[in-house]
């Protein structure tokens, strides 16, 4: 069992490897499920929310939710914009603090695996699910993100598993990839939408 699990880990580690080098941008379609954990006595509540992501190496992606609620969160290399469209309210924060320790890091905005490797303490996973796993543990202690799982089919990043310090887990999947999509050079601008209201963090 033991080595099967072994090259499992190699996997892995090789598919992270190949999708950093030879993926440098691209897009999908992606379904989260965000499950919190047990409240009071209450069971696990469970929300699924559904929408299309894309990135371009470094620092830059987007991720478009369309159901069930519309928000749009954008980074553009220098900041962090979260558009909740319900709110009609723009939230601007600067994209070095925000990203530290965020699972966007992971796949936008380091250029390569050493600048991955300065962020978060990276090992092979056992396969579950038919995809090969990397698990990611950042190495600031302080953040609010306890673990990120990263799994590939092959090369192509196929769904993050992100486990928050609050015991939240979010599972994002993704279908659709389009390695090295050639993406509008406008892709990641923000523009506030005229009347919403803008916070700056």
């Amino acid at each position: 069992i033991a080595a099967s699990a072994c090259v499992a880990s190699a996997d892995g580690l090789k598919s992270l490897e190949s999708f950093m080098k030879g993926t440098q941008a691209g897009r999908a379609e992606f379904t989260q499920t965000v499950t919190a954990p047990p409240k009071d006595g209450q069971a696990a509540r469970t929300k699924i929310s559904s929408g299309s992501f894309e990135f371009q190496r470094p620092g830059r992606f987007k991720f478009v939710y369309k159901k069930p609620f519309d928000q749009t969160i954008v980074a553009d290399g220098q900041s962090l914009w979260l558009y909740d469209v319900d709110l009609n309210q723009v939230t601007q924060r600067s994209q070095a603090q925000a990203l530290g320790s965020t699972p966007a890091a992971l796949l936008a905005s380091a250029p390569d695996m050493s600048a991955l490797k300065a962020e978060f303490t990276i090992e092979g996973a056992p396969e579950k699910d038919g995809l090969q796993w990397v698990l990611a543990s950042p190495k600031a202690r302080d953040g609010q993100l306890k673990s990120v799982r990263v799994g590939f089919a092959g090369d192509q990043l196929a769904a993050l598993d992100i486990l928050d310090s609050f015991g939240q887990r979010s599972l994002i999947q993704f279908s659709a990839m389009q390695a090295n999509a050639s993406l509008p050079a406008n892709t990641f601008q923000f523009k506030p939408p005229a009347g919403a209201d803008v916070v700056k963090q």
